[in-house]
Order: structure tokens, then sequence, then C-alpha cells
């Protein structure tokens, strides 16, 4: 059996990853954002319109699971929903003018407490780390 080298990556990536919602968790609270209702907005992106459907593929949501989500979010003014004209089954979704002003200040609030664990890195460390992660992140994403 050969000897493991490194903590499996599970067991590094798990408690930080728990850490850093945790961290998000006041954040989204002073915003009035769910963590669902956060990646929802984030899910929304530089795209003008998506479906439901294709939403929650984006965001790897179950589509039934989200419908409370923008139930919740549209009530708030933060998206805008409405039939899609090709097709009257389906509704698409799109980020409101409040909804992008939301998502961008919570997204700079938590990412200037990521900055703040990142500056233990060095720059080329921290660089090197985040090209790291997001090529793994796009890597799972193509599964």
């Amino acid at each position: 059996m050969p000897e493991a080298k490194r903590p499996d990556l599970a067991a590094m990536i798990g408690p930080l990853g728990r850490a850093l919602v945790a961290a998000e968790l006041p954040v989204l609270e002073r915003h009035n954002l769910t963590m669902w209702g956060y990646v929802v907005l984030l899910g929304l992106g530089d795209e003008p319109v998506y479906t439901q459907s294709a939403l929650a593929k984006a965001i790897r949501a179950d589509k039934t699971r989200i419908i409370g989500v923008l139930d919740e979010l549209q009530q708030r003014g933060l998206i805008h929903r409405a039939p899609d004209p090709a097709d009257r089954r389906a509704h698409l979704v799109s980020l409101t003018p409040a909804g992008r002003s939301t998502r961008e200040r919570a997204q700079r609030e938590i990412q200037e407490q990521e900055d703040r664990l990142l500056a233990q890195l060095s720059p080329a460390d921290r660089r090197a780390f985040l090209r790291a992660l997001q090529t793994l992140a796009a890597a799972t994403e193509q599964r």
C-alpha cells in the first residue's frame, strides 16, 4: 500500500469551504440573502436572460428546488421572471438593477474577506492558487 504523501483533497478543501461559508453568512444576512439566493444572483451573471431550467443547470441545482428562491428574489425586486415567448411553458429569468446592485455589494464584501485570507500567501502563490482553483472548477463543470 503506497504511503499517503498528502491529505485527500476533500480533507483539505472541506474545512476551508466550511470556514468560507461561515464567513459569508453574516455578509449575506446583511444583504437579506440566503446562500441559495446569492448563488442564483451569481448564476445570472452577465447573461441577459436565462430560462429557469438553464439557470438551475448552470448553478447545479434541481430546477424545482430553486422555484421558492426565485419567488423570494422576485418578490424583493431582485429578479424578473416572464414567460418565454418561444415556449410559454418556460420562464425567463433576469437580474433587475436592484438585483445586480445587491449581488455586487455582497460579492464585494465577500471578496474583501477572501482577500484578507489570501493575503497569507505570497502574490505569486495567490495567483497560482486562484488559477488552479479556476482550472479545477472548470474541469468539474464539464462533467
